[in-house]
């Protein structure tokens, strides 16, 4: 009974760890890594384990750094089965096209790049993995989880997807584990939820656990509370348009764009958005995405559930446009005045937000209103980091429009709802700190005091039963 670990290790994307149990190897997320070329690279790398060999993939939610390498991991001779929710399989699928799409256009890119170079003419530069090999890989899904329902994965190994709260069909995974007459618990938190945001329920409370497997994206901080930070989204709404100027924003097609489309129909109708508004969501995944939220009510919160069964629409607002066409996305930036734009990426590293950016970043009348997280490396990071020109499509822009981060729209825990997450797991015999930069794993586990703490190092393997060394 052994854990190993192949990514989100003292990093906070590419989220893949292997548990071994009962001849069976079970592999919980498969994600892509993000930010700068450097960790782009490590996509293509070698897993750490045989793709072939892996029996079962269980998957936390579908955001790209838990699911993007799926393609990957079956065109490399994955055949087994994945098991996720119902929502995250639709998702997966969406993101996985997307990034798929991504992945075809950035390498006839570089083909081209390479082209006009002397002597490169020949160079094939391939795609980390195609449409074709996104489609195959929904081949693989299989049985559907329902919270708080146990599933008997294989003899031994009886898996409890529990509501995270995190994005639509997001779930902590609880392991019940037998070996050799040994028993065992393990808990994956995937990602956590940050409380008391709107649409989806807070995370469930966990169960007690051997083992727990545990994020740390904001193990060092603590959220602004989320009613000043909606009133400061309108405060930017207002000032913005009040002085003649367009608001990008840009956005995480699931559940951030979601929610903002839900906050910005509440401003508008009860006053708090006080000038007529123009709201384009430019993101083709983030429209399919909104049809996807509008066919899962089941993981509403309360409150989303009652707007909708009252025949109401929780995503949708006056003057509310979406833009799928790419002739559509281009028209937006004729508009002088009076838009709010929302277009991925949220960390400004591909996708429609660039072009926004472009036409709109160095006019002192706009706003930028950065609603998530953005990792070190990404554009969006060098901006709310203060940089005073920034390189777009090889275009150098001064930065002179307004910038607002946010930090209340989280979809993940902050400190406090960690710890307060992990207390409800008892008094585990070890907890595996991940999905977190240095710094933040480290001031978190400085407060935990129940429990064995171990950050683990990419290629680690630890067995679950002793408390001998890793291998690395």
């Amino acid at each position: 009974m052994n854990i190993s670990f192949h990514g989100a290790d003292q990093g906070v994307t590419g989220s893949c760890h292997l548990l071994e149990c009962a001849g069976k190897r079970i592999l919980v997320d498969c994600g892509m890594y993000q930010g700068g070329r450097e960790l782009t690279e490590e996509n293509a790398e070698p897993f750490g384990f045989k793709p072939e060999a892996i029996d079962y993939l269980l998957l936390t939610h579908a955001h790209l750094d838990h699911c993007g390498r799926i393609p990957l991991l079956v065109k490399r001779g994955f055949k087994g089965e994945i098991i996720t929710t119902s929502a995250a399989t639709e998702l997966a699928r969406l993101v996985m096209l997307d990034s798929a799409g991504l992945q075809e256009e950035e390498a006839r890119y570089q083909q081209r790049k390479a082209q006009r170079h002397a002597g490169k003419r020949h160079t094939s530069i391939e795609p980390l993995y195609t449409t074709l090999d996104a489609l195959n890989s929904l081949d693989y899904f299989g049985r559907h989880a329902v919270y708080n329902q146990p599933i008997d994965i294989a003899p031994g190994i009886r898996a409890t997807f529990i509501d995270a709260g995190h994005i639509l069909g997001s779930a902590c995974i609880y392991l019940e584990l037998q070996e050799e007459g040994h028993r065992h618990t393990v808990l994956f938190s995937g990602d956590l939820g940050n409380s008391n945001r709107a649409i989806l329920r807070n995370p469930a409370t966990p169960p007690k656990a051997d083992t727990v497997i545990m994020e740390t994206t904001y193990g060092d901080r603590l959220h602004k509370q989320l009613q000043p930070s909606i009133e400061e989204l309108y405060d930017a709404v207002n000032t913005t348009i009040g002085r003649g100027g367009n608001v990008i924003i840009p956005t995480f097609a699931l559940e951030r764009a979601q929610e903002i489309l839900y906050y910005l129909r509440e401003g508008t109708a009860n006053g708090q958005i006080k000038h007529y508004i123009n709201v384009f969501l430019d993101s083709p995944m983030a429209i399919s995405a909104t049809e996807i939220f509008r066919r899962h009510p089941e993981c509403y919160d309360t409150e989303t559930l009652k707007i909708s069964q009252d025949g109401n629409d929780p995503f949708d607002l006056p003057g509310l446009h979406f833009t799928r066409q790419t002739a559509e996305s281009i028209a937006i930036n004729q508009i002088d005045s009076g838009a709010i734009i929302m277009a991925g990426s949220g960390m400004c590293t591909g996708g429609r937000v660039r072009h926004h950016l472009k036409h709109n970043l160095w006019d002192k009348r706009g706003s930028i209103v950065f609603v998530g997280y953005a990792a070190r490396g990404t554009l969006a990071r060098r901006i709310i980091d203060g940089a005073d020109r920034v390189r777009i499509f090889g275009e150098e822009f001064p930065v002179n429009a307004e910038i607002f981060t946010i930090g209340g729209f989280s979809a993940h825990a902050d400190q406090a709802e960690l710890l307060a997450w992990h207390r409800k797991t008892g008094n585990p015999g070890t907890t595996y700190l991940v999905h977190g930069e240095e710094r933040s794993m480290q001031t978190f586990s400085k407060l935990l005091n129940n429990t064995k703490v171990v950050m683990p190092k990419l290629g680690a393997t630890y067995p679950l039963l002793s408390g001998h060394p890793p291998s690395e």
